[in-house]
């Protein structure tokens, strides 16, 4: 779960156009230490919630017996879409992989 968590945090920054030192402004760490923690860190709640600010995302604990109808929340919304506008994630279903895409900007 956490190298799952990391890989959509390192996500979120390049979608962002971020480097790792670009975090030293945003949140207040050294290139160095974001490194570390986005490579196999195991970051504490606080450390977690500052890097969230800094990427603009929401920390959320979903119960399991809800995480169903989230998937499916979420995936009625993947299916809106404006006029001409296609998907690259398709092929996968969000029960598949339910956080996928979860930290990009909504287009």
């Amino acid at each position: 779960m956490t190298r799952h968590l990391l890989q959509q945090l390192k996500k979120r920054r390049l979608k962002l156009g971020l480097k790792q030192n670009d975090m030293m402004m945003r949140i207040g760490v050294s290139r160095q230490q974001y490194q570390r923690l986005e490579a196999k860190g195991n970051p504490r709640l606080d450390t977690l919630e500052l890097i969230a600010k800094g990427l603009n995302v929401e920390l959320m604990l979903i119960p399991k017996e809800k995480v169903s109808a989230v998937i499916a929340v979420l995936e009625s919304v993947e299916t809106e879409r404006k006029p001409g506008q296609t998907m690259a994630h398709e092929k996968k279903s969000l029960s598949d992989d339910p956080w996928q895409n979860l930290l990009e900007d909504d287009q």
